[in-house]
């Protein structure tokens, strides 16, 4: 054997093994705690079944100027879950933080309403603090988008989400950390 070819395949070799133990290691899951989930429809094992979704709403708002209305479209390629989930969030008390999710993604989006108190969102990658309170909606795409949300105040917080997810899939996968010092 070539001295010179043994001696790059060698070093190649001790390169891409260190390489390839990084990429098999385990991410650590951020796990939800303090947060007590309630299933208003679904369940924790399944949600239900609504077959494949084709909905298409338009509402004029001036009926007198064509290009003044509302619509909304939802297309799903497949049959869909549907999940309605109630959580409600710890408040921050002397030595104990506040209810999170922990770090996670959904396969589909969720419509998510705050109920009470004020809900903290994060987002992995960009760690900005988006802060909801009672009254506010917000979507999260889902789709692998990982995110956090936490209860940052000293009461109680309550949110209602919405859930599309496709059939058969989890409703909720936990995902490794986001954001440094973010659980």
């Amino acid at each position: 054997m070539n001295p010179l070819t043994q001696f790059k395949t060698m070093r190649l070799l001790s390169l891409l093994i260190p390489l390839s133990l990084v990429a098999v290691a385990p991410v650590q899951a951020t796990l939800q705690s303090g947060v007590v989930t309630e299933f208003i429809v679904g369940s924790a094992t399944a949600g239900i079944n609504v077959g494949d979704l084709d909905v298409f709403a338009k509402w004029d708002i001036d009926p007198a100027v064509a290009t003044h209305f509302w619509k909304l479209r939802i297309d799903s390629m497949g049959a869909t879950d549907l999940y309605v989930v109630q959580n409600t969030f710890a408040p921050v008390t002397a030595g104990a933080p506040g209810g999170t999710t922990g770090w996670h993604t959904h396969p589909g989006p969720s419509l998510i309403t705050v109920i009470e108190g004020t809900i903290t969102a994060y987002e992995a990658g960009d760690c900005t603090p988006h802060v909801y309170t009672a009254g506010m909606s917000f979507i999260d795409i889902g789709a692998g988008d990982v995110h956090l949300l936490r209860n940052e105040g000293t009461v109680p917080a309550v949110t209602v989400a919405v859930q599309l997810i496709p059939h058969g899939f989890p409703r909720k996968l936990d995902r490794g950390q986001g954001c440094p010092g973010i659980n």
